[in-house]
């Protein structure tokens, strides 16, 4: 697809994305969705309102009514959407920087578009061709009240209650200035535990830390969860649709072992997994102590939403899905990543675990050393440069490359793969071994054989 990513559009505000491409790919998804109601929502980015103006201006030209639900958190969309049975144009660039924004399109079942429709949106946006409407058929706003207040309701009585309640839980809550700012404080308090936030004051600037919630930019949550003995702390990104958490020490957790501990805890005999290509070992464990099958797909929150909905057409049951970045789906509650309803199914673990603190729960699954680098590129003709040296480099190396996704090299001890971003103009390289050395070793080379084309 030549507009749409691994998660959506994203690009820089008022340069790649423009009010004119925001109205025409709203006007595309007006046109290829059989309604005559779409909402409209949008994260706290300061050019969210201009592009959700926009895209309900596209939504009412080929006759569409438009539900306005303002600023809420990307898993607040899903359920409204599956409540009300209407799809929604969602203004949102997750965890990229602020001058970034971005489109999702969520179905009436609350769940992003699989990649058929998303192409057959593309093509309209390609080819100019919209059902366009005239003065009498043209849409109406409403604003739509109370969004929030039924998430929140929703995701409390979808996980045990009393259990968390009971355990008596100190949890730190990080919003990072989004979306969750408005929800995930209420959600933890309505389970019953003490909640200290910080960066919980909607803000598009992201004034106190940047939106991807990676290690660098949590230290004032490590900091808050070590100076107000919380049990654990949650960090979520821009829409809230990820979480990542902070032990009783403030040391980070990786998100590929929080992934393997939820997996560990959900799966059953017969099961499977849905993950991506730059699965970590942590979750390929899980699986085999589970004996549950794993299934790769290339990144992105699209492909791993396709794949799964392909396996329950079988009727094979996949109770967790997603990635290590904090973005797990449980397809049982609803196919879409949700950052409160992962916190919550993580402190129903803790609350479970009969007095052990975060860090005992995770130990079995840190084993492995993880490292990630990004190498940025300027131009398309670089970008290219470097994904050819990096093939060179794979078809020399003494493993048989995966191809589902850039190039993964398994080496028994180890994997390294190499990949562009579906999102930000960077070639990822990722590598895993249980001796960090080795994994440190495997990235640096390939990070050498992709910046020798520059």
């Amino acid at each position: 697809m030549e507009l749409f990513g691994s998660s959506g559009i994203r690009g820089v505000a008022l340069r790649y994305l423009t009010p004119e491409l925001v109205l025409d790919i709203a006007k595309a998804a007006g046109s290829v969705w059989d309604t005559d109601r779409v909402a409209v929502a949008r994260d706290t980015r300061t050019t969210g309102e201009l592009f959700a103006n926009a895209a309900a201006s596209g939504l009412a030209a080929v006759g569409c009514d438009v539900d306005r639900l303002g600023v809420v958190p990307t898993p607040a969309v899903g359920h409204y959407c599956e409540s009300a049975a209407v799809p929604c144009v969602l203004v949102t660039a997750s965890h990229n920087p602020p001058e970034f924004n971005g489109i999702k399109l969520v179905g009436d079942d609350g769940v992003e578009l699989s990649v058929d429709l998303l192409e057959r949106v593309e093509r309209r946006v390609l080819d100019d061709e919209y059902d366009d409407a005239n003065w009498q058929t043209a849409g109406a706003e409403t604003v739509v009240a109370g969004v929030v207040d039924d998430y929140v309701d929703a995701v409390v009585a979808a996980v045990d209650r009393d259990r968390i309640a009971d355990a008596g839980l100190t949890v730190a809550v990080d919003p990072g200035h989004g979306a969750a700012s408005v929800s995930s404080p209420r959600v933890f308090r309505e389970l019953g535990c003490e909640v200290v936030t910080v960066n919980a004051t909607p803000d598009g600037h992201f004034p106190g830390r940047e939106s991807e919630p990676v290690p660098e930019n949590l230290t004032a949550l490590s900091r808050l969860v070590a100076t107000s003995e919380a049990d654990v702390g949650i960090a979520h990104d821009g829409d809230a649709d990820r979480a990542v958490f902070v032990d009783e020490t403030g040391a980070v957790v990786d998100g590929d072992t929080s992934f393997a501990a939820l997996a560990d805890d959900a799966l059953s005999s017969g099961d499977a997994v849905v993950s991506a290509v730059n699965v970590s070992q942590r979750l390929v464990d899980a699986c085999d102590a589970n004996d549950a099958a794993l299934e790769l797909t290339p990144i992105g929150a699209t492909n791993i939403i396709t794949r799964t909905r392909e396996l329950d057409d079988d009727d094979v049951h996949v109770p967790i899905a997603g990635e290590g970045n904090g973005g797990v789906f449980f397809p049982p509650y609803r196919l879409s990543r949700d950052g409160a309803y992962i916190g919550a199914r993580f402190l129903e673990i803790l609350a479970g675990a009969d007095g052990d603190a975060v860090s005992d729960l995770i130990a079995p699954y840190t084993d492995y050393h993880f490292v990630r680098v990004n190498v940025g590129y300027d131009t398309d003709d670089e970008r290219d440069e470097m994904l050819s040296a990096a093939r060179a480099f794979v078809e020399a190396a003494d493993a048989t490359p995966n191809t589902t996704d850039g190039y993964r090299l398994d080496y028994g001890d180890a994997w390294v793969l190499v990949r562009p971003s579906g999102t930000e103009p960077k070639i990822r390289i990722y590598a895993e071994s249980a001796d960090a050395d080795r994994a440190e070793q495997l990235a640096a080379e390939m990070r050498r054989a992709v910046e020798s084309a520059r």
